[in-house]
């Protein structure tokens, strides 16, 4: 692929720009030809030749890059184009106004030629009033390269993606996710004949049913039928066993072009399809006899498993209710033979909880009149898990933000308060200066608190857990959480004598705990009580809530209860989500919850919501207890093995970091200390410093995420050859980044940016022996 094409110099860019006035160089070439052969004096005459060839130059090198830049782009459309051409899903180039180019053969077997019409206008057959969505995923295409979503369309469940493919164009790819698994070894026991057919027509399956009509085994469909193609819904001439049977075929859509294909009795006095007379209520698959007016008649036991005792003439829109589409529509596409084998997911109406259920429509003929069979089957996990992923994206994808900004402002405010450390050791309190540099210290240490917010609703934040007993904690905070409280609210805290300890970081579980009382607070603007509980809660069996799943074991669990004014059901699930806040504009950040929720996942917890509006508001944390062994191994690991510190603060440092103003501050505060630091912006640098063998380095301290060679592995390298140099490494990502190669760097240790002076000289001093 063209890497001109999809990220042109910018050279080429400005020509490209240019390219449509390319017509004035040409003409201000031609018209300074004839001035200089109007001109009569001969200096002139070459000054103005000469900037005629300029012109001309100019022109031939725009039109030239143009040409080039072109044909890359047609190179790298041929070679998409190649790419897609046998994807089993329809995929779509299109431009930046959404005019189709190519189409791979997928989508003109589904869609037909759609060269120069617009993809709005395609994708309307599939999904009801696209232009928003898709206006919405180029956007996001453009700012991230690519953008995908999953949707609930009259087909189905279809994933639909795109990329970014160079300036201007996009690859647009439709994946249908709906899939059905009967078959199987499920399937032997279905009375019902039954295959599942592969896109070739070979017979993948055949269940024991199927195999006593035919009286053997088959490989390929046309031995089956005389009548192929398969029409759904109308009567075939099955091969059988003992001579022709006709029976009526129902037909399912799997992925990969796999089609399960059902014998149905033909209701014209021939040959039964199966001696069973009861097939139809034992079938293992949820079935339903509609008549044309879309009125139950029959139902079997699974339907009934689903949906309940059903009374005959019952009409299915009074059972199940359609996402976005009417249920009677429907229902008369099915009938007119417009939706076979076009699974839909229904909601079931009046059930206790969200039941979902993925129906696929079969028309019938019964006693010479049209009618359908419905076959259901529960998609409630499916919704459930499509929740789930989608909620799980969104957070992943907020989460790769949060911790790239945090990032980015760890290395500005280290600079910042490195430098205003600089500044303060050359200024008294006497100074005039001296409160405007204190100044600028806090708000860089508020600003670095804000960025751990960020940090911990995107799990990315560094813990430094330690064995906490939650009594000693919470009564250590209680002085704060009165003063948070106010007068008109009244704190209780309520423990169990018998509370095991916990293993936290200590700072930010006071932090979760903050943010949940200052909630509870404002909950109630009239005041009241507020109550902190702790006790120990055995869980024997499985626990499964909001989901998640809590595993068996012991647990401390943490009760912070309000009697405030409640948050409404249909906001529940949305509250741990970050920047989402049910208080007014200027009131609330929307960082509260979601960060005391990150923190809770990171240490390996759980946190739960249950409210009622009007009534007030109870979070429950999880947090799973120590055992007595685990209390002495946790408390062994938490405590540092004494070092033998430097006390005249010599060595040799050699300092790596990409980000100037970062290496300026912390190569100067280290000279301050009296090292000897020697500087590199990059690893590759570091490396080529290090092959002087003669020269002696006590010390690396490096950066973790840089351009090229990332810092743990120019560390490994190096150490090959200097196996005994101790290592600092520091990061304005978490320690979590660093885990996995940290345990094999020996005698290394981390420090999180943004850190002061005295923290970066304190390490680097633990560190030299």
């Amino acid at each position: 692929m063209s890497h001109r094409a999809l990220s042109p110099h910018p050279l080429t860019r400005t020509a490209l720009r240019l390219a449509p006035r390319n017509a004035y160089l040409v003409a201000a070439a031609a018209l300074s030809s004839v001035i200089a052969w109007l001109v009569a004096d001969h200096v002139a005459g070459i000054a103005v030749i000469s900037a005629a060839g300029a012109f001309a130059a100019l022109s031939a090198l725009i039109g030239g890059l143009a040409l080039r830049h072109g044909h890359a782009r047609s190179d790298l459309h041929q070679q998409i184009a190649d790419f897609i051409a046998n994807d089993a899903s329809p995929s779509f180039t299109t431009d930046g106004d959404g005019e189709i180019g190519t189409q791979n053969g997928a989508a003109l077997e589904r869609f037909g030629s759609r060269g120069g019409q617009s993809l709005t206008r395609t994708l309307g057959e599939v999904i009801a009033n696209p232009a928003a969505l898709l206006h919405r995923m180029q956007n996001r295409a453009e700012a991230l390269g690519s953008a995908r979503e999953d949707l609930v369309t009259r087909r189905g469940h279809v994933r639909l993606a795109v990329h970014r493919i160079g300036e201007g164009a996009f690859l647009w790819r439709l994946e249908d996710m709906a899939e059905r698994l009967v078959g199987g070894r499920g399937a032997e026991t279905i009375s019902l004949p039954m295959m599942t057919v592969s896109k070739s027509g070979t017979v993948l399956f055949m269940n024991d049913a199927l195999r006593r009509l035919l009286g053997d085994r088959v490989k390929t469909i046309d031995r089956i039928f005389s009548d192929l193609p398969v029409r759904p819904g109308q009567e075939h001439v099955v091969a059988g066993a003992e001579g022709p049977i006709r029976a009526v075929a129902a037909q399912i859509e799997s992925a990969g072009g796999r089609r399960e294909i059902y014998l149905l009795p033909a209701s014209d006095g021939t040959p039964s399809l199966t001696s069973d007379p009861t097939a139809f209520e034992t079938v293992p698959v949820a079935l339903l006899r509609l008549s044309a007016a879309g009125e139950l008649r029959e139902a079997n036991r699974e339907a009934r498993d689903l949906l309940g005792e059903i009374a005959p003439g019952t009409g299915f829109a009074a059972l199940l209710e359609g996402l976005g589409r009417p249920v009677d529509d429907w229902l008369a596409d099915a009938l007119a033979g417009r939706a076979d084998r076009r699974p839909e997911v229904l909601r079931v109406r009046n059930a206790d909880a969200d039941v979902y259920l993925q129906v696929t429509l079969t028309r019938t003929i019964e006693d010479g009149r049209p009618a359908l069979v419905a076959v259901l089957s529960d998609a409630t996990q499916l919704k459930t898990l499509e929740a789930q992923f989608v909620q799980s994206q969104k957070m992943q994808a907020i989460g790769q933000l949060a911790g790239g900004v945090a990032h980015d402002f760890n290395n500005l405010l280290t600079a910042i308060s490195g430098h205003c450390d600089l500044l303060l050791l050359r200024h008294d309190r006497s100074d005039p200066d001296y409160a405007d540099l204190v100044q600028i210290n806090q708000n860089a240490n508020r600003a670095a608190s804000l960025v751990g917010q960020l940090l911990a609703f995107s799990r990315k934040q560094t813990l430094k857990p330690q064995v906490i007993d939650l009594r000693d904690a919470l009564s250590d905070l209680a002085h704060l959480l009165n003063r948070l409280v106010g007068e008109r609210i009244h704190l209780s805290l309520i423990h169990d004598p018998s509370l095991s300890t916990i293993r936290a970081d200590k700072r930010q579980l006071e932090q979760v705990i903050m943010n949940l009382v200052v909630n509870a607070r404002d909950a109630m603007p009239d005041g009241g009580e507020i109550r902190i509980e702790t006790e120990m809660q055995t869980i024997i069996d499985e626990f499964q809530r909001d989901r998640a799943t809590i595993p068996p074991g012991d647990y401390v669990a943490v009760r912070v209860t309000d009697a405030g004014v409640g948050i409404a059901p249909d906001k529940l699930q949305k509250i741990f989500e970050p920047f989402y806040t049910t208080k007014r504009q200027g009131e609330g950040t929307g960082l509260g919850l979601s960060t005391a929720y990150g923190i809770v996942k990171q240490t390996g917890g759980y946190i739960f919501c249950d409210s009622v509006v009007g009534q007030g508001s109870t979070f429950t944390l999880y947090f799973p207890a120590l055992e007595a062994e685990e209390v002495e191994v946790a408390a062994t690991e938490l405590t540092p093995t004494p070092r033998r510190r430097s006390q005249s603060g010599e060595g040799v440092v050699l300092l790596v970091e990409d980000e100037a103003p970062v290496r300026a501050f912390a190569s100067r505060a280290l000279r301050m200390r009296g090292y000897t630091v020697i500087e590199a912006e990059s690893a590759e640098d570091a490396l080529k410093t290090l092959e002087d063998e003669t020269l002696a380095v006590d010390v690396f301290v490096t950066d973790v995420i840089m351009p090229g060679l990332d810092g743990p592995t120019w560390v490994r390298e190096a150490l090959k050859a200097r196996p005994n140099t101790r290592v600092v490494f520091v990061s304005g990502y978490s320690e979590e980044s660093l885990t996995e190669t940290r345990e094999r760097i020996p005698n290394s240790v981390f420090l999180p940016k943004p850190f002061s002076l005295s923290e970066l000289t304190a390490i680097v001093q633990d560190q030299v022996l």
